[in-house]
């Protein structure tokens, strides 16, 4: 990383494990501590190279035979909503935005449950207790805020809470960390409203990405990303349109 802020920064390699997206792959990644002083400022400078962050840790793929896993973002000024995001939003005018600390709460854990069950059964995830599911949260050296969604009026003994987005502030940038929703309002399509509203809440900050983590060539999971208009990839060390991405049918 030849960048000042970084120079001294220390790099590990983990060993090869199962990969999560693609069947028969070995992943491996890189990957160093955020903490300190200049927490904020490595954080800023790596997510710009492709980094990613889970806790105090940033990190993307190193593997040995496979460059399919790519990281991804959103360019707000190249974004153009289509007729369909359109009926997303419209469809979601009663879920009410909230922005908040990196606190871990009650129904914050039962909404991911839920959300895990449905939805990732058999993922690496799926036995997180409260204690791990509040670390996830709260154990964050940079900028952090949980972006809750809830519906305008509720019964005054249920939760209210839809939706929610772990997600950072770097400074050229959002970074949506980890979402999650009610799985039974699928008709809804809660994990594109979420993106949507994030896109918004950077024009509202002035802010020309939104960082989407990793988009994954041949992952049916990862396919939703590539339906947002104004979409990058960061191929070969830099930046590309998705529409210039080489090799795309390859990968």
């Amino acid at each position: 990383m030849k960048h000042s802020a970084t120079e001294s920064t220390q790099f590990y390699v983990t060993s090869s494990q199962n990969c999560p997206y693609l069947e028969g792959k070995q992943e491996r990644k890189i990957f160093t501590a955020l903490q300190g002083n200049k927490a904020q400022e490595h954080h800023d400078i790596l997510s710009k190279q492709g980094f990613r962050r889970s806790q105090n840790v940033i990190y993307r793929p190193n593997c040995d035979a496979c460059n399919a896993c790519m990281s991804s973002r959103i360019n707000v000024a190249d974004f153009t909503i289509s007729k369909s995001q359109k009926r997303i939003l419209n469809k979601n005018q009663d879920l009410l935005r909230s922005v908040n600390s990196s606190w871990a709460t009650e129904d914050q854990y039962h909404l991911f449950k839920k959300y895990l069950t449905s939805r990732h059964s058999d993922g690496g995830m799926a036995d997180m207790d409260v204690f791990e599911f509040a670390a996830m949260i709260e154990e964050t050296p940079v900028k952090t805020r949980m972006i809750e969604y809830h519906f305008a009026t509720s019964e005054p003994k249920e939760s209210s809470l839809q939706a929610t987005c772990l997600t950072d502030v770097v400074d050229d940038g959002l970074s949506m960390v980890y979402s999650f929703f009610d799985p039974k309002l699928s008709d809804r399509s809660l994990g594109t409203h979420i993106i949507l509203d994030h896109i918004r809440i950077a024009q509202e900050m002035g802010l020309p990405y939104v960082y989407l983590g990793f988009w994954v060539q041949g992952s049916r999971k990862m396919d939703y990303k590539a339906r947002f208009s104004g979409l990058e990839i960061f191929q070969d060390n830099v930046w590309k349109k998705f529409a210039d991405v080489k090799d795309r049918a390859q990968l």
